[in-house]
């Protein structure tokens, strides 16, 4: 995503304006119990117990202890409204540490996933319910002031907002010095792990006191940062005493004048419970928090985040998320004597391997199980990097950065987040799609009857309650939106009935600019393709469908192996495991096949009419 860590936030808040309206109608709620903290008390003293009527008094106190119970329901809704705020946010920051682990075999992968991504999401919430509660408490009780008499409001407003002007100045200059000392801590925690193990050769080679020069350098380093931060974080404290403590003294000091001018004594004691019990706890925690944690999530946000919350890597392992420049005439796809083998003695799955695809072109590719047809795209992703060769997408190298901008992958086992459809549809687009061009992408992949079903573009999705062919479509939809010229579908469709098959794979075919690489789960894919590429072993062989059936044996064997099944549909003839160890066998309750490859069979070996259950054995009841 373009832009710093705070645009991004804007955008991320945005999008989920709904959440965010959710959240501001219960903390109103929950400023109930903020008004009542002050105004009974004050009428429970005027109206009642000052004016000799316990009843009325006491009834103004059982108000207030009907406003906790207000407050309580609203803080239970509050903390449901804030968990729908935040996971959003682990999630694609889950993503983005999984995707840069897988790209870049990340060692520090681990620890962003287990650690800081929690440290991220902890801080985030945490900032959330502190800034919220700051402003409707305020609110609330400023409101109470005004309604006890606004000549109270004259006397705790001005040191309340000179507070937290002073802290509002602070914040910038915080969390540089905040940023700059981690920094230098990490710095000096490196350099101390460098250093420990080889303390045996420093002292042999003579080198005691350069490394101790070094060390010295970064604890002064260290030692400057966190003197800078502790001077800034006087001012901190000084907000926190002119806003919140400085209101109770001028109230206290300016009492007799207030009761002269027709204050009475149940507003002041209403004046200085609002202070004492909501303002200056409110502002304690928001400096505190705020103060602290913000600087804490910023750094958190940039180490794992330095693109910004992005795209999906278990789809799209980083699909592009501007329109990539294609070099001038450049095939889309090109493959120059291509060797891969999964070990230094293990024996090539793909050998000397030449292709070249023209930008629009339509490529299915087939054979039999365990062949490389996973491994193939492996490579064109950038997944995996060929022992000799050279990949190329869309004229660029791969691995690198302008490759990764011309592809999207996605895989046979679909991902979906918890979010809203329009959240997943859109995944690989920097900002919200248009409903417009997202209710016309649904329409063209196919995915019109899920999302009518799912309550549109709006509703919040369960990925558990989705079927495997329904995620499919999602990440088809997902894949289509992206602004990638190069579809590479590894038997993504695999858990769709074949109607649903041929309009997804149409869909791509008449995307303007895209060129579709498939690797085929059914025969019928190949027969719909411009080309066809035919892997057996270190051998190939590459064609139009018709070409094939004359000169390839194994590609006739794989057609002759099609089976109607009933009512004339489609037989999927192609074994269903590759390489990558994963199966694409249907679920249970998936509109599919009359009959299904049994995955580990030979090519071609089918099973009766059935129903294949999640988690049970191949060929038995689910």
């Amino acid at each position: 995503m373009r832009g710093g860590v705070g645009a991004r936030g804007l955008r991320f808040l945005w999008v989920r304006w709904r959440v965010l309206l959710r959240l501001g109608v219960w903390s109103v709620v929950e400023a109930g119990q903020t008004f009542l903290t002050g105004y009974a008390p004050a009428r429970a003293l005027d109206q009642g117990f000052l004016a000799g009527r316990a009843g009325v008094g006491l009834g103004w106190l059982a108000l207030a202890g009907v406003g906790v119970l207000l407050g309580a329901y609203g803080t239970a809704r509050v903390y449901a409204a804030v968990a729908a705020l935040v996971e959003p946010l682990r999630d694609r920051l889950v993503e983005r540490v999984v995707g840069r682990g897988v790209r870049e075999a990340d060692g520090g992968a681990l620890s962003g996933l287990t650690q800081q991504v929690e440290i991220a999401r902890d801080t985030f919430a945490g900032l959330v319910m502190v800034s919220r509660s700051f402003v409707f408490t305020a609110v609330g009780a400023l409101a109470g002031l005004v309604s006890l008499d606004p000549l109270l409001l004259l006397v705790v407003g001005p040191p309340l907002l000179a507070g937290v002007a002073l802290f509002a100045a602070t914040l910038r200059p915080l969390a540089r010095r905040q940023e700059a000392y981690l920094m230098a801590d990490e710095a000096l925690a490196e350099h101390w792990g460098a250093v420990c193990p080889g303390l045996r050769d420093i002292t042999a080679t003579g080198a005691e006191e350069r490394v101790a020069a070094d060390t010295g350098e970064r604890i002064d380093a260290e030692l400057g940062t966190a003197r800078s931060l502790a001077r800034w974080g006087v001012l901190r404290v000084a907000s926190l005493a002119i806003g919140g403590q400085l209101p109770i003294v001028l109230l206290l000091a300016a009492a007799p004048w207030l009761l002269a001018r027709g204050v009475t004594t149940g507003a002041l004691v209403g004046a200085l419970a609002y202070v004492t019990q909501s303002l200056l706890p409110a502002l304690r925690n928001l400096v505190h928090g705020l103060g602290t944690s913000g600087s804490r999530l910023t750094v958190v946000l940039r180490r794992l985040a330095p693109s910004g919350p992005g795209p999906s890597a278990a789809e799209r392992h980083d699909a592009p998320a501007e329109r990539p420049r294609t070099h001038q005439d450049a095939p889309a796809l090109s493959l120059t004597s291509v060797t891969f083998a999964y070990g230094p003695t293990a024996a090539p799955v793909i050998e000397d391997l030449d292709l070249a695809l023209r930008p629009g072109a339509h490529l299915a590719v087939v054979g039999p199980s365990g062949i490389g047809k996973s491994t193939l795209t492996a490579l064109v992703a950038g997944l995996l990097r060929p022992r000799s060769g050279t990949v190329r997408v869309g004229g660029a190298p791969v691995p690198s950065p302008a490759a990764v901008a011309h592809r999207v992958l996605i895989p046979q086992e679909a991902y979906v987040f918890s979010g809203t459809l329009a959240d997943n549809l859109g995944h690989f687009r920097p900002d919200p799609v248009p409903e417009a061009e997202l209710l016309a992408a649904v329409d063209a992949v196919g995915m019109g009857p899920l999302a009518e079903r799912l309550g549109g573009p709006g509703a919040r999705v369960d990925p558990a309650a989705l079927s495997a062919g329904e995620r499919q479509l999602v990440a088809l939809v997902r894949a289509y939106l992206s602004y990638a010229p190069l579809v590479l579908l590894d038997e993504a469709t695999c858990h769709l009935d074949p109607q649903a098959e041929e309009r997804a794979e149409r869909a791509f075919v008449e995307r303007p600019g895209t060129t579709l690489v498939v690797v085929a789960h059914r025969i019928s894919s190949a027969r719909r393709a411009e080309r066809v590429l035919v892997m057996d072993g270190t051998g190939t062989a590459y064609g139009t469908h018709e070409e094939l059936m004359r000169v390839s044996a194994l590609y006739r064997d794989l057609v002759g192996s099609w089976t109607p099944g009933p009512a004339g549909r489609s037989e999927p003839p192609l074994a269903l495991r590759d390489a990558d160890r994963v199966d694409a066998v249907a679920g249970a309750g998936l509109a599919g096949d009359g009959r299904h490859v049994v995955a580990h069979g030979p090519v071609g070996q089918v099973q009766a009419s059935g129903d294949l259950g999640d988690g049970g054995p191949l060929g038995g009841k689910g």
